[in-house]
Protein backbone atom coordinates (compact mmCIF):
# COMPACT_ATOMS: atom_id res chain seq x y z
CA UNK A 1 0.00 0.00 0.00
CA UNK A 2 3.01 2.30 0.20
CA UNK A 3 3.46 4.87 -2.55
CA UNK A 4 7.08 5.76 -3.16
CA UNK A 5 7.83 8.88 -5.17
CA UNK A 6 10.98 10.49 -6.47
CA UNK A 7 10.93 14.14 -7.50
CA UNK A 8 12.60 15.16 -10.74
CA UNK A 9 14.82 17.70 -8.96
CA UNK A 10 18.15 16.19 -7.93
CA UNK A 11 19.86 17.30 -4.70
CA UNK A 12 23.33 18.81 -4.60
CA UNK A 13 26.14 16.27 -4.75
CA UNK A 14 29.00 17.82 -2.76
CA UNK A 15 26.93 19.11 0.12
CA UNK A 16 23.34 19.84 1.05
CA UNK A 17 22.20 22.97 2.83
CA UNK A 18 21.13 21.98 6.30
CA UNK A 19 17.50 23.00 5.78
CA UNK A 20 17.40 20.92 2.57
CA UNK A 21 18.89 17.95 4.43
CA UNK A 22 16.22 18.25 7.13
CA UNK A 23 13.53 18.38 4.46
CA UNK A 24 14.93 15.22 2.85
CA UNK A 25 14.89 13.72 6.33
CA UNK A 26 11.13 14.17 6.42
CA UNK A 27 11.07 16.32 9.55
CA UNK A 28 9.78 19.56 8.02
CA UNK A 29 9.55 21.67 4.90
CA UNK A 30 12.60 23.73 4.02
CA UNK A 31 10.99 26.90 5.39
CA UNK A 32 9.94 25.16 8.62
CA UNK A 33 13.41 23.62 8.88
CA UNK A 34 14.94 27.10 8.83
CA UNK A 35 12.84 27.95 11.89
CA UNK A 36 14.03 24.80 13.67
CA UNK A 37 17.63 25.82 12.96
CA UNK A 38 17.11 29.40 14.18
CA UNK A 39 15.60 28.01 17.40
CA UNK A 40 18.87 26.17 18.09
CA UNK A 41 17.29 22.73 17.92
CA UNK A 42 19.69 21.30 15.33
CA UNK A 43 23.29 20.17 15.74
CA UNK A 44 25.82 19.00 13.14
CA UNK A 45 28.67 16.85 14.44
CA UNK A 46 27.99 18.16 17.95
CA UNK A 47 27.89 21.85 16.94
CA UNK A 48 24.64 23.71 17.51
CA UNK A 49 23.68 25.56 14.35
CA UNK A 50 21.56 28.72 14.60
CA UNK A 51 22.25 30.46 11.28
CA UNK A 52 21.55 29.56 7.67
CA UNK A 53 24.28 28.53 5.24
CA UNK A 54 25.59 25.40 6.96
CA UNK A 55 26.14 22.50 4.57
CA UNK A 56 25.98 18.81 5.39
CA UNK A 57 28.31 16.27 3.79
CA UNK A 58 28.19 12.46 3.70
CA UNK A 59 29.08 11.04 7.10
CA UNK A 60 28.02 14.12 9.08
CA UNK A 61 25.83 13.49 12.12
CA UNK A 62 22.72 15.69 12.20
CA UNK A 63 20.51 15.77 15.29
CA UNK A 64 17.15 17.44 15.83
CA UNK A 65 16.26 17.74 19.51
CA UNK A 66 18.92 15.12 20.19
CA UNK A 67 17.54 12.58 17.69
CA UNK A 68 19.41 11.50 14.57
CA UNK A 69 18.00 12.74 11.25
CA UNK A 70 18.73 10.69 8.15
CA UNK A 71 17.58 11.29 4.57
CA UNK A 72 14.46 9.37 3.65
CA UNK A 73 14.92 6.43 1.29
CA UNK A 74 11.42 6.99 -0.11
CA UNK A 75 8.44 9.31 0.20
CA UNK A 76 4.94 8.25 1.21
CA UNK A 77 1.64 9.98 0.43
CA UNK A 78 -1.43 8.65 2.22
CA UNK A 79 -4.98 9.87 2.74
CA UNK A 80 -6.98 8.86 5.81
CA UNK A 81 -10.69 9.07 6.58
CA UNK A 82 -10.27 10.29 10.16
CA UNK A 83 -13.09 9.41 12.58
CA UNK A 84 -14.26 11.82 15.27
CA UNK A 85 -12.36 11.49 18.52
CA UNK A 86 -8.86 11.32 17.02
CA UNK A 87 -6.25 14.08 17.18
CA UNK A 88 -3.97 15.11 14.31
CA UNK A 89 -0.62 15.24 16.06
CA UNK A 90 2.46 13.07 16.55
CA UNK A 91 1.78 12.95 20.30
CA UNK A 92 -0.80 14.15 22.81
CA UNK A 93 -0.11 14.92 26.50
CA UNK A 94 -3.77 14.14 27.26
CA UNK A 95 -3.44 10.64 25.87
CA UNK A 96 -6.14 11.01 23.22
CA UNK A 97 -6.09 8.60 20.24
CA UNK A 98 -3.80 9.67 17.39
CA UNK A 99 -5.00 9.61 13.78
CA UNK A 100 -1.43 8.68 12.86
CA UNK A 101 -1.87 5.30 14.54
CA UNK A 102 -4.67 4.38 12.12
CA UNK A 103 -2.19 4.32 9.21
CA UNK A 104 -0.40 1.16 8.04
CA UNK A 105 3.09 0.91 9.56
CA UNK A 106 6.00 2.28 7.52
CA UNK A 107 9.65 2.70 8.45
CA UNK A 108 9.57 6.44 7.73
CA UNK A 109 7.92 8.94 10.06
CA UNK A 110 4.74 10.48 8.63
CA UNK A 111 3.22 13.88 9.40
CA UNK A 112 -0.30 15.17 8.87
CA UNK A 113 -0.66 17.87 6.20
CA UNK A 114 -3.00 20.44 7.74
CA UNK A 115 -5.37 19.44 10.50
CA UNK A 116 -8.84 18.27 11.41
CA UNK A 117 -9.81 19.03 14.99
CA UNK A 118 -10.66 16.35 17.55
CA UNK A 119 -14.42 16.43 16.90
CA UNK A 120 -14.22 16.67 13.09
CA UNK A 121 -13.99 13.76 10.66
CA UNK A 122 -13.03 13.13 7.06
CA UNK A 123 -10.04 13.44 4.77
CA UNK A 124 -6.56 14.20 6.05
CA UNK A 125 -3.31 13.68 4.13
CA UNK A 126 -0.12 12.27 5.65
CA UNK A 127 3.36 12.40 4.11
CA UNK A 128 7.04 12.48 4.92
CA UNK A 129 7.75 14.84 2.00
CA UNK A 130 8.30 18.22 3.66
CA UNK A 131 8.21 20.29 0.46
CA UNK A 132 5.03 18.60 -0.75
CA UNK A 133 3.39 19.27 2.63
CA UNK A 134 4.46 22.93 2.57
CA UNK A 135 2.97 23.44 -0.89
CA UNK A 136 -0.34 21.95 0.19
CA UNK A 137 -0.46 24.00 3.39
CA UNK A 138 0.45 27.35 1.85
CA UNK A 139 -2.56 29.67 1.24
CA UNK A 140 -1.17 30.58 -2.19
CA UNK A 141 -1.87 27.03 -3.37
CA UNK A 142 -5.63 27.76 -3.09
CA UNK A 143 -6.40 24.05 -2.83
CA UNK A 144 -10.11 23.58 -2.19
CA UNK A 145 -11.32 21.74 0.89
CA UNK A 146 -14.97 20.71 0.84
CA UNK A 147 -16.98 20.13 4.01
CA UNK A 148 -20.42 18.86 4.91
CA UNK A 149 -21.70 20.39 8.15
CA UNK A 150 -24.80 19.46 10.15
CA UNK A 151 -25.98 21.84 12.86
CA UNK A 152 -27.81 21.02 16.08
CA UNK A 153 -30.39 23.72 15.24
CA UNK A 154 -31.73 25.19 11.96
CA UNK A 155 -29.20 27.24 9.95
CA UNK A 156 -30.21 30.83 9.06
CA UNK A 157 -30.96 31.33 5.37
CA UNK A 158 -28.46 34.20 5.16
CA UNK A 159 -25.46 32.23 6.47
CA UNK A 160 -24.42 30.82 3.07
CA UNK A 161 -24.51 34.19 1.30
CA UNK A 162 -22.80 36.01 4.17
CA UNK A 163 -20.08 33.37 4.34
CA UNK A 164 -19.27 33.82 0.63
CA UNK A 165 -19.21 37.61 1.05
CA UNK A 166 -16.97 37.31 4.10
CA UNK A 167 -17.75 37.35 7.82
CA UNK A 168 -15.67 39.32 10.33
CA UNK A 169 -15.28 37.49 13.65
CA UNK A 170 -13.14 39.08 16.35
CA UNK A 171 -11.23 41.07 13.75
CA UNK A 172 -10.55 38.10 11.44
CA UNK A 173 -12.26 37.77 8.05
CA UNK A 174 -13.57 34.31 7.20
CA UNK A 175 -14.72 33.63 3.66
CA UNK A 176 -16.00 30.56 1.84
CA UNK A 177 -15.40 30.01 -1.88
CA UNK A 178 -18.73 28.18 -2.06
CA UNK A 179 -21.56 27.82 0.46
CA UNK A 180 -24.81 26.00 -0.20
CA UNK A 181 -27.52 25.25 2.31
CA UNK A 182 -28.56 21.65 1.64
CA UNK A 183 -31.20 21.25 4.33
CA UNK A 184 -32.75 22.98 7.32
CA UNK A 185 -29.75 22.00 9.47
CA UNK A 186 -27.09 21.18 6.86
CA UNK A 187 -24.72 23.14 4.62
CA UNK A 188 -21.96 22.37 2.10
CA UNK A 189 -18.88 24.57 2.26
CA UNK A 190 -15.79 24.92 0.08
CA UNK A 191 -12.84 26.66 1.76
CA UNK A 192 -9.36 27.55 0.52
CA UNK A 193 -7.70 29.65 3.24
CA UNK A 194 -7.33 27.05 5.98
CA UNK A 195 -7.56 29.40 8.95
CA UNK A 196 -7.69 27.79 12.37
CA UNK A 197 -11.18 26.44 13.22
CA UNK A 198 -12.73 28.81 10.67
CA UNK A 199 -16.00 26.91 10.21
CA UNK A 200 -16.55 26.46 13.94
CA UNK A 201 -15.79 30.14 14.61
CA UNK A 202 -18.33 31.27 11.99
CA UNK A 203 -20.93 28.85 13.34
CA UNK A 204 -20.33 30.16 16.85
CA UNK A 205 -20.75 33.72 15.52
CA UNK A 206 -24.26 32.70 14.37
CA UNK A 207 -24.87 30.93 17.71
CA UNK A 208 -24.76 27.56 16.00
CA UNK A 209 -22.98 24.36 16.97
CA UNK A 210 -21.94 21.69 14.44
CA UNK A 211 -23.28 18.25 15.31
CA UNK A 212 -21.19 16.85 12.45
CA UNK A 213 -18.31 18.44 10.55
CA UNK A 214 -16.86 16.24 7.83
CA UNK A 215 -14.25 17.02 5.17
CA UNK A 216 -15.19 15.15 2.01
CA UNK A 217 -12.67 16.52 -0.50
CA UNK A 218 -9.16 17.99 -0.69
CA UNK A 219 -8.53 19.31 -4.20
CA UNK A 220 -8.91 16.29 -6.51
CA UNK A 221 -8.96 13.79 -3.62
CA UNK A 222 -12.49 12.68 -2.73
CA UNK A 223 -13.79 10.68 0.21
CA UNK A 224 -15.48 8.19 -2.11
CA UNK A 225 -15.97 4.80 -0.52
CA UNK A 226 -13.14 5.18 1.99
CA UNK A 227 -14.55 4.07 5.35
CA UNK A 228 -13.80 5.77 8.65
CA UNK A 229 -10.42 4.70 9.95
CA UNK A 230 -9.30 3.47 6.53
CA UNK A 231 -6.45 4.91 4.45
CA UNK A 232 -5.07 4.56 0.95
CA UNK A 233 -2.10 5.88 -1.03
CA UNK A 234 -2.67 8.94 -3.17
CA UNK A 235 -2.56 8.18 -6.87
CA UNK A 236 0.19 9.68 -9.00
CA UNK A 237 -2.43 11.89 -10.71
CA UNK A 238 -3.65 13.17 -7.33
CA UNK A 239 -0.08 13.97 -6.28
CA UNK A 240 0.59 15.83 -9.52
CA UNK A 241 -2.56 17.93 -9.16
CA UNK A 242 -1.99 18.67 -5.48
CA UNK A 243 1.65 19.65 -5.84
CA UNK A 244 1.12 21.64 -9.07
CA UNK A 245 4.59 20.51 -10.13
CA UNK A 246 6.01 18.56 -13.10
CA UNK A 247 5.05 14.87 -13.22
CA UNK A 248 6.67 12.62 -10.65
CA UNK A 249 7.96 9.12 -11.24
CA UNK A 250 6.65 6.28 -9.12
CA UNK A 251 9.77 4.49 -7.91
CA UNK A 252 12.05 4.28 -4.91
CA UNK A 253 13.89 7.53 -4.25
CA UNK A 254 17.59 7.33 -5.06
CA UNK A 255 20.16 7.98 -2.36
CA UNK A 256 20.83 11.71 -2.08
CA UNK A 257 24.58 11.22 -2.39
Amino acid sequence: MNLKVMHNQEPEVKGLRLQVYLSHGGVASRRAAEKLISQGRVTVNGRRIVTMGEKVSPGDEVLLDGKIVKPESCFHYLVLNKPEGYICSSQDPQGRPLALNLLPPVSERLYNVGRLDFLSSGLIIFSNDGDFSARLSHPASEIEKEYLVVSTVPIPDNLAGDFMQGILVEGILYKAREAEKTGAKSIRLVMIEGKNREIRRVFSHFRLHPRKLQRVRIGPVKLGGLKEGESRPLTDNEIMELSASPPVKIKTMEKIW
